[in-house]
């Protein structure tokens, strides 16, 4: 038999398919879908497979490469493109129209698809939500049953479970976002021993900027950036900002980490390393990362497919943000003790994000309140994996909702823990439109399923 294991893009989680097959259009996934002999379950479906988590993996069954990628329509406040089509390709189209996104989140390797269906993480603007599938208007599926449904935000109750779903209703064709003009946009950086991070909190919070936090255990300093719209802003904008740092975030720093950790055994002399370099780093933050005048758009980045040595890997809780600076406070003293007892530190730093208050999808980690995350980022040194099941526990100890498609290794207690009655509510829609689970993996049977 031939070797379908397909990777996700990290390259630490496989996927061992009977059967991997592209889809062009829609007839294509209907046929696929009505055809269990040829086709057996579980049916998955992938974009770029960004995926931290084993959510997109199909052992045994049909993996469906989704190739449908045109834009269909650019409107006065909306865009309407193929299941396919990447965040990054999108937002490139609605330049000339003067549109961007609402979240203008980093991995521009994010399909509309998954975006649709599934998380991602981006701080919010005032008044403005931090996930880019709650300004999704409009979604086409075919269901297991290869029949078509389409769901508008006018079905509030239906379109808030479609968003939480992650394909297990069936899977996503086409997909409508809602777009607002383009807006400049200002930024800036500042550090704060950790102390007094906590204690300037209630007033940052009060200053209405989107706030994204570059966080270092092992200094006990933490780097808020702050960004804004200021659309009294005159000029050309700059483009290099964003440029500058998009290269140290998604190129140096993982490369650097990953060369360190494979040529320098001795742990001070590595790790001493690398704090150096996040002190340049953040010194790059405060003092090149400031304009007045920048694009949202020029954040996000795009990700070489395959990946290179250059990659790297994360996960996710959320925190109420009224408990957040006991919570951080409590994850420095986690992190360093943990290096104490085990021997073992990410070799990159901890980041994290705002969130507003967000019910638009069923399993949003905002859903009861604005929160704020910590997110570690690694190479998958060795030891990450141990370190996350500590870092899982933690987090679930401490209130935490975690991401489906973002946060490795959970648990059914930690999910039921974090989304109680709403992972009933979303079983019980699932199985209304997959009663015989055609879409249902390992994954989200151990996560999501009645046992």
């Amino acid at each position: 038999m031939a070797d379908n294991t397909v990777n996700n893009w990290f390259g630490n989680i496989s996927s061992h398919p009977q059967v991997v097959v592209d889809a062009n259009s829609v007839d294509d996934i209907v046929a696929i879908l009505k055809d269990s002999a040829k086709y057996p379950s579980p049916v998955r479906a992938v974009g770029s497979n960004h995926s931290t988590t084993e959510c997109g993996t199909a052992d045994g069954g049909t993996l469906i490469r989704m190739k449908m990628n045109r834009i269909l329509n650019i409107g006065t406040d909306t865009v309407t493109v193929e299941a396919g089509a990447i965040y990054i390709d999108i937002e490139d189209a609605l330049r000339p129209h003067n549109l961007q996104f609402y979240v203008n989140t980093e991995i521009g390797n994010l399909s509309a698809g998954s975006a649709a269906c599934a998380g991602t993480k981006d701080s919010s603007f005032d008044g403005e939500y931090g996930q880019v599938g709650s300004y999704v208007t409009g979604v086409k599926m075919v269901l297991p049953s290869g029949a078509l449904l389409e769901v508008t935000d006018a079905q509030l109750d239906l379109m808030q479970k479609v968003r939480a779903s992650y394909g297990t209703f069936g899977i996503v064709y086409e997909v409508t976002f809602k777009v607002r003009p383009m807006t400049p946009m200002a930024v800036h950086h500042k550090t704060f021993k950790i102390d007094d991070f906590i204690a300037t909190l209630p007033q940052l919070q009060q200053l209405g900027y989107a706030m994204m936090f570059y966080i270092f255990p092992f200094d006990g300093l933490i780097t808020v950036e702050f960004r804004k719209y200021n659309p009294a802003a005159t000029g050309d904008p700059n483009r290099q900002v964003w440029q500058l740092r998009n290269y140290f975030w998604a190129k140096v720093a993982p490369k650097l980490a990953s060369d360190t950790e494979q040529n320098i055994s001795i742990p001070e002399v590595r790790y001493g390393l690398i704090d150096k370099y996040n002190a340049v780093n953040r010194f790059n933050l405060e003092n090149v990362i400031v304009s007045d005048n920048t694009l949202a758009p020029d954040q996000t980045i795009r990700y070489p497919q395959p990946s290179d040595d250059s990659r790297y890997t994360f996960s996710l809780f959320a925190f109420p943000e009224a408990v957040y600076p006991d919570v951080l406070k409590a994850y420095f003293q986690f992190s360093t003790d943990y290096y104490k007892q085990k021997g073992y530190r990410s070799n990159m730093l901890t980041v994290g994000y705002r969130i507003a208050q967000d019910q638009q999808s069923l399993f949003s980690y905002s859903y009861d309140g604005a929160v704020m995350t910590i997110d570690p980022v690694s190479t998958a040194n060795n030891g990450w994996y141990d370190f996350l099941d500590a870092y899982n526990q933690f987090s679930s100890d401490h209130g935490g909702t975690p991401l489906f498609n973002q946060t490795p290794r959970l648990t059914r207690a930690i999910v039921l823990k974090a989304f109680g009655d709403r992972l009933h509510v979303l079983e019980d829609t699932r199985r209304q439109y997959d009663p015989n689970g055609r879409l249902l993996n390992a994954y989200f049977r151990g996560l999501l399923a009645s046992q």
